[in-house]
């Protein structure tokens, strides 16, 4: 992948959400990840997102959010585990891993639960804002390095 979590969020996420509202496909339909994904800048990356979970063959458009949630949760999960690793290896990293840790933590604790409960009750723009929020934090983790290069932008792309 060429694009941080940030990105990832964005590019899969929203606009898979939003012609969720429009598009009147099936769930089992072996296209709904062509047509979802044709929505997005990034087919390549959506297709490959999608199809690696299982799940994604009979979910419907809403179900196919809740993947795309779990794929963040999972990219945040390892990013975490990465500053976890990194903590103390370079005096002037430490502020901005602080940092990352917790808004990846606001992340996984707020933004994620959020999008899920709305994916599942049907409100399809706050699962959009949870995943939105998710994308500003990423990008405000990466933004912390400024006199140093990320070191985890290996695991954000």
């Amino acid at each position: 992948m060429t694009k941080n979590l940030g990105s990832l969020i964005f590019i899969l996420f929203l606009p898979a959400i939003l012609l969720g509202q429009y598009c009147s496909v099936v769930a089992g339909d072996t296209e709904l990840i062509t047509k979802t994904c044709k929505q997005t800048p990034y087919y390549q990356l959506c297709v490959s997102t999608l199809q690696s979970d299982p799940r994604s063959s009979k979910a419907d458009i809403p179900g196919l959010g809740l993947i795309i949630v779990a794929a963040v949760k999972a990219k945040v999960k390892n990013t975490l585990k990465l500053i976890k690793q990194l903590e103390g290896s370079n005096p002037r990293l430490k502020a901005p891993l602080s940092d990352c840790n917790q808004v990846y933590n606001a992340v996984v604790i707020a933004d994620i639960p959020e999008a899920v409960e709305a994916l599942t009750k049907g409100d399809p723009k706050f699962a959009e804002n949870g995943m939105s929020d998710a994308a500003i934090e990423a990008q405000q983790c990466e933004s912390g390095f400024k006199q140093s290069k990320s070191p985890l932008r290996k695991i954000d792309l």
